[in-house]
């Protein structure tokens, strides 16, 4: 049954359906290929003067933690231990960062 916007059911033809499937298809296209360079990026956090850094992926796995020899005191193993920490929340920091440069608004979409 033909309505009064020209259309059956309330669209106005197949084109515009079609362009609307096309541009999902281009925005997931572009979703995956932001996923992948966030999955793929190399990220460093670091404290106490670059003393401990930590390397981590976009996806906020650990990859390797660096320290300097002059931290590693006995008898103050709780200064490390915030270091580590501190890099470890740097990292993260820059990961969100990223992934919000990446996929803007759809990143807390959990992809």
């Amino acid at each position: 049954m033909k309505n009064r916007f020209g259309g059956f059911g309330g669209f106005s033809g197949g084109g515009n359906l079609q362009q609307l499937m096309k541009q999902a298809q281009a925005m997931q296209q572009k979703m995956l290929e932001a996923q992948q360079e966030i999955e793929q990026a190399q990220l460093e956090g670091s404290a106490g003067g670059d003393m401990v850094k930590v390397s981590i992926d976009g996806n906020k796995v650990l990859k390797a933690i660096k320290i300097d020899p002059k931290v590693c005191d006995p008898e103050d193993t709780e200064m490390l231990e915030d270091l580590i920490m501190a890099a470890m929340s740097d990292a993260y920091s820059k990961a969100d960062e990223l992934r919000e440069e990446k996929l803007g608004p759809l990143g807390n979409l959990g992809l």
